[in-house]
């Protein structure tokens, strides 16, 4: 192999080996050496390919967010009309958040070092995630700027993500696992009604 594809390789191994552990362990239990073991690859290796673990993580979610993207476009295909496509994304996000959760929750916990700044591919994966928001919102309100609509985009994401967090965390302003779906469909309604 040439030198390019060796890290090339290792890159891939690294990052599928933080995915699992994240997977499994949570992001607060990453280690960078456990990484490493996983990986069948000397500690050091890691710090040939990212420059801290913090960017390993990124990676990661990097790529969490594009699978993301993938079922929320999924859910989406083929349907009619803009609340069915809300509520499609609704139940794809919280698909992808009962099933991947510790994925989901470091995608949204992961903090960098004051003063960096997330690449800009998150940025990009994050604004393709609120297209899918826009498409529906666009057909409901067709007189708002793509700024606003966005900004509109932005919001209701917040929202939904508030609600699915609390709840499957736990907190005790949550919604319980079995009412959540009925919950999260009832204020779809009252907010295209009023949309």
């Amino acid at each position: 192999m040439k030198q390019a594809e060796k890290k090339q390789d290792l890159k891939a191994k690294l990052i599928e080996a933080a995915r699992h552990l994240i997977a499994e362990r949570g992001l607060a239990n990453l280690k960078a050496r456990d990484v490493a073991d996983h990986a069948g690859r000397a500690l050091g290796g890691l710090y040939t390919v990212f420059d801290d673990l913090d960017g390993l993580v990124l990676a990661v979610n990097y790529e969490s967010f594009r699978r993301l993207d993938e079922v929320m476009a999924a859910a989406v295909q083929g349907v009619a009309g803009p609340e069915a496509q809300m509520l499609g994304l609704i139940k794809a996000y919280l698909g992808f958040a009962r099933a991947e959760p510790n994925l989901w929750r470091a995608m949204f916990e992961h903090r960098l070092p004051e003063g960096r700044s997330f690449p800009p591919e998150h940025y990009e994966a994050l604004a393709s995630l609120l297209q899918h928001i826009v498409a529906p919102l666009r057909a409901l309100q067709p007189g708002r700027s793509a700024e606003e609509q966005m900004i509109r985009a932005r919001t209701l994401f917040s929202a939904f993500h508030g609600i699915i967090a609390m709840s499957l965390d736990h907190r005790f302003t949550g919604v319980t696992s079995e009412a959540l779906d009925g919950e999260l469909e009832a204020l779809l309604h009252q907010l295209v009604r009023g949309l």
